[in-house]
């Protein structure tokens, strides 16, 4: 996919890091020598082109004292068009993704509450007749997917150039949401207007200035609610066309040394413990892998298989053959 110089530059600085000022655009022109407009129509461009999925304010189910699981299927194929349309009709169910598995259909539901993931997860069990495997986060070890393009046109991943303290100590700080932090997190949980003054837009909507605006997502991004704020790439479209969930069996009591190994590597974009399901499922390691094509992840799989060593008993790599929704968290209103 062919990129600008400038179009480049943005993705690689601002997939975090958002300015939360008055003007944020007119801000990064000049850290990369442009006109506000140039870089406003730029953006513009970028989400017309779908090479960015959202853009704004990335929200972290958990810290909003929401539910989060990961959940997966094993759909017979002559079903697998209506299940999908069935599982997909649910609004809790932010992404859901077609693999390479007898496991087949594998979904992120995100509620408000956490007491909701099993009643949402019984009843999509009701409506389409099959089980539904649940797999919550026992422990986060890495999240976060950002790519760097460099001038030469290839595109791979590395760990997040994030200027925040919310990496840091997210999980000692507290914060309770207000009613009008619930309206804030409502009108941009789909994404920032690409306006000269997105910030001013969301407050003549919600009905505050613009100043509480930033103040109150300054607060957010620090408590970790956010987990960051600018462009998401389309990796897909990017060039990143392989996508590869690995899972594996290893010792219940070196999980945490291991799990923290295996999140520190460049090509790694997610790492967490989730329970095994015994006997179908032995595995307890997750590592989402992305690769340009199915060689390239299963050399990366390689890697992690050399350093886990005899820690590892089993594993496998599930593909991902389709997308079959990805909205994200979405908190009602």
């Amino acid at each position: 996919m062919q990129l600008s110089v400038l179009e480049r530059n943005f993705i690689n600085r601002y997939q975090g890091n958002f300015p939360l000022q008055p003007q944020p655009f007119a801000a990064i022109a000049d850290q990369l020598g442009c006109s506000e407009q140039t870089i406003i129509d730029s953006v513009k461009q970028l989400k017309d082109r779908r090479l960015l999925t959202r853009f704004g304010p990335l929200y972290n189910a958990a810290r909003l004292g929401g539910g989060l699981t990961l959940a997966a299927i094993a759909v017979p194929e002559q079903r697998y068009e209506i299940v999908t349309e069935l599982v997909n009709t649910y609004p809790e169910v932010a992404h859901n993704y077609r693999r390479e598995h007898t496991l087949n259909m594998w979904f992120v539901l995100a509620t408000e509450t956490p007491q909701e993931i099993d009643r949402i997860l019984q009843s999509i069990e009701h409506t389409i007749k099959l089980k539904v495997y649940n797999f919550p986060k026992q422990h986060e070890f890495y999240i976060g997917l950002w790519l760097d393009l460099p001038d030469d046109g290839s595109v791979s991943t590395i760990p997040l150039q994030v200027n925040s303290v919310a990496n840091k100590d997210s999980k000692e700080s507290t914060f309770h949401l207000d009613d009008t932090d619930k309206k804030l997190i409502h009108v941009t949980q789909s994404g920032l207007e690409i306006t000269a003054s997105p910030y001013q837009s969301i407050a003549r909507s919600i009905g505050i200035d613009q100043d509480e605006v930033i103040k109150r997502l300054s607060s957010m991004l620090a408590s970790g609610i956010i987990r960051r704020i600018g462009a998401v790439p389309n990796h897909y479209q990017l060039g990143l066309k392989a996508n590869g969930m690995t899972v594996w069996d290893v010792d219940d009591d070196k999980i945490i040394e291991l799990g923290n190994l295996i999140g520190q590597l460049d090509f790694v974009s997610h790492c967490y413990q989730r329970p095994r399901n015994l006997p179908q499922w032995p595995y307890n390691l997750f590592a989402m892998v992305h690769g340009h094509n199915k060689d390239e992840v299963n050399d990366k799989v390689k890697q992690i298989e050399a350093l886990l060593g005899a820690n590892c008993r089993t594993h496998e790599t599930l593909f991902s053959s389709a997308i079959l929704k990805k909205t994200g968290f979405r908190l009602a209103a």
